[in-house]
This record gives structure tokens, C-alpha cells and sequence, in this order.
């Protein structure tokens, strides 16, 4: 198989994996135990906690874990309206977030809260004026990812979050497509919280973590026991905790590297796919994207067929984000763009790491054209 679907998720990096068994055997405590066994776990959960903390270039005692990036999305924009219930009931986000941040804003604005999504230009970027714009006295949280999960978008945070400080307004950002893409300085972006996920940075599934500057109030989703400073209750999952902490620090380390290989070949396929295949478009930006997605439309041609007749010829890609797999409807992001109805549903989402090769690239350019030719033929007929 030829895996471009590295935004949906990653491959367990061996290292990680071996980080990780000891903790399913040897030290199999609980980390709110006492004894021996239980501080055995106790310390593999704060070795990560630094780790975290050294790749987002804070401190160790501002990161929550939680069960991925969704379960830190929620707590994110949960726990701070109900923490700030009393300032304000008004939340800010944009038009082409995930679903992770969407659906519980709707759950929010069914409780009383009001939530304003800001639009985005054809490539996906918000303005600063439209924020500035939106901003009342009652706003208590923004909340905007730093990378677009389906056309790799990169906001101008650090610009955006100077503006919300100024008045007092928390600033949230979803950095879990970021995150092993880009580099992240939660001082340097300037932000309140941020969300993270192990799984898209070569760690397990089912672990994530939220970072919360020093001072900021949050009410927690799960309560009962004293972990994680009382934010989030429940034992922790020690042995994916250890996986995410080292899946970090190798992010982190091989970054610069990882960064060229995967620009070079986004590069290498665009290029072939305009030489080859007519009335292709580009979803995602020239300029100001993650180095490892393109997000193309192949006009006259539905995504869906068009992903099942590569993953038949053994290449998987996806059509947008892997949580709206199966889904009917055209994706609320490239609507957002301005895309028509039919224009969203004829894309492809490519994503690349570090283990893609250019040889890789070539078959995928053999193939293509082909798969796009019968799926052409076939609408036609």
C-alpha cells in the first residue's frame, strides 16, 4: 500500500512502541498509588509531561493529557464557557474548523451561548479586520485552528491572538494538524490553550494533551478523581502518555528535515498532476500551507469514486477529514472557499510524511490519470 492519508493518522514509530511495552507489563501501576509500582508510573507520566512541555516551549505544569484532540477541543471550549459563564456567553470561530470544535459550539449555543463564525477568503485565511469586527464586550473565547485539517491552511495567529489579548479575550487553537508539521511556541503564538493529538505525530491513538497558560480558568468535562490537577479526572493511560512524550521529542528533533522532505514531494505531485491530468484545480493555498497536504478538484469527476479506484490500486488517500469518512455532503470547508456543490465533492485530500518516498510519488502519477479517465467516463455515460 501507498499511504497518503497522513492527516487522518500516522504509523507508530518503533521507537515509540518500544517506549510504550513496559508499560503494559513491568510497570503496570497506577499512578496515583503510593507505593513503588504506582511511582513507577507516576514518573513515566511526568517524563512525557516535560517532554510535552519542551515541545510547545512551556511549562511542564501547564499541560493536561486527555484522550486525544478531540476530548482537548471539548474541555477547550466547555470548560472555558462555563469557567467564564459570568463574563460573557459570546464565542468566536470560523467558518472551516474540524468537528471536534464545531459540534460542541452548536451544543454550546443550544445552552445559551452565541457563536459567531467568521468567514474565510477563497484560500481558506481569516482576516484580522473580521475578527477585530466580531469582537464585543461579552466575548469571553476564539477559538481557530493553526492549520486546516483538509486544505492545509496556516492562520496568522500570532497576529490574531494579539488582537484578543488586547482585550482581555482568550485565545484558543486547535494545532492538532500542526503539530510535527510546523513549529510550535505557545509564547511566540501567544495563546491561552491549545490542543494536541499523539496519533497525528507518529504516537498512539487515544492520547492527547491541552495545553493551559499559567492563570487560565477552566472548568473540567470529568470529574471524580484528583489527576491532572483536578482538570481532568480518570486514570491516566500511562502507556500511551510515555509513547506521546517520546513521538514529540522526535517530531520536534527531525522537524527542519521533515519539513523539506514533505515540501519537496507536494511539489513533485502537483506538478505531475497538472502535466498530466486536464481541468484539475488547486483547493489549497500557493503560499502559507502545511508542507505535507495538497487538496486538489478534478472537475467532472466525483471524490469518491475517484479515492475508491486508487485504494483499489493499492494508494489511499481521503476526500477530506477522516471524521466525515462516508459522508454525503460536500465539505463545509471548501464551501467555505466558495467552492460550488459540485466542485467540493470532486477533491482529493493528499498528505504526505516522512516515510513517503519519491518513488512512491511516481506511482501515484502513473496511476492517477488513469483512475480519473474511467471515473470521467463513467459520470459521462
Amino acid at each position: 500500500m501507498i499511504y497518503l492519508d497522513y492527516n487522518a493518522t500516522t504509523p507508530l514509530r518503533p521507537e515509540v512502541l518500544e517506549a510504550m511495552l513496559p508499560y503494559f507489563q513491568r510497570h503496570f501501576g497506577n499512578p496515583s498509588s503510593v507505593h513503588g509500582a504506582g511511582r513507577q508510573a507516576k514518573q513515566g507520566v511526568e517524563e512525557a509531561r516535560e517532554r510535552i512541555a519542551e515541545f510547545l516551549h512551556c511549562r511542564p505544569a501547564e499541560i493536561l493529557f486527555t484522550s486525544g484532540g478531540t476530548e482537548s477541543n471539548n474541555l477547550a471550549l466547555t470548560g472555558m464557557r462555563h469557567a467564564l459563564r459570568h463574563k460573557g456567553q459570546h464565542i468566536i470561530t470560523t467558518a472551516i474548523e474540524h468537528s471536534s470544535i464545531l459540534e460542541p459550539l452548536d451544543a454550546l449555543a443550544t445552552e445559551g451561548a452565541t457563536i459567531t463564525k467568521l468567514p474565510v477568503n477563497s484560500e481558506g485565511r481569516v482576516n484580522a479586520d473580521d475578527l477585530v469586527a466580531a469582537l464585543r464586550p461579552d466575548t469571553v473565547l476564539v477559538s481557530i485552528s493553526l492549520a486546516n485539517h483538509e486544505i492545509g491552511t496556516i492562520q496568522p495567529i500570532a497576529e490574531l491572538s494579539r488582537l484578543t489579548r488586547a482585550r482581555g479575550v482568550c485565545f484558543h487553537v486547535d494545532a492538532v494538524q500542526a503539530a510535527g508539521k510546523l513549529p510550535l511556541d505557545v509564547t511566540s503564538l501567544g495563546v491561552d490553550l491549545l490542543s494536541l493529538s499523539a496519533h497525528k505525530i507518529s504516537g498512539p491513538k487515544g492520547v492527547g494533551a491541552l495545553y493551559v497558560r499559567k492563570g487560565t480558568t477552566l472548568s473540567p468535562l470529568l470529574r471524580g478523581g484528583p489527576q491532572e490537577r483536578e482538570k481532568r479526572a480518570g486514570t491516566e493511560n500511562v502507556a500511551a502518555i510515555v509513547g506521546f512524550g517520546i513521538a514529540a521529542t522526535l517530531a520536534a528533533r527531525e522537524l527542519e528535515r521533515s519539513i523539506a522532505h514533505c515540501c519537496q514531494l507536494i511539489q513533485q505531485l502537483w506538478n505531475g498532476i497538472v502535466q498530466r491530468i486536464p481541468g484539475t484545480f488547486l483547493n489549497s493555498p500557493l503560499h502559507q500551507r502545511l508542507p505535507n497536504t495538497l487538496n486538489v478538484g478534478f472537475s467532472n469527476a466525483a471524490g469518491e469514486g475517484l479515492m475508491m479506484g486508487l485504494d483499489l490500486a493499492g494508494i489511499a488517500v481521503s476526500t477530506g477529514s477522516a471524521c466525515a469518512a462516508g459522508s454525503l455532503e460536500p465539505s463545509h470547508v471548501l464551501l467555505a472557499l466558495g467552492r460550488t456543490a459540485e466542485e467540493a465533492k470532486s477533491a482529493l485530500r493528499f498528505s504526505v510524511g516522512k516515510e513517503t518516498t519519491t518513488q512512491e510519488i511516481d506511482r501515484v502519477l502513473e496511476v492517477l490519470p488513469h483512475v480519473v479517465e474511467r471515473v470521467r467516463k463513467a459520470v459521462e455515460s
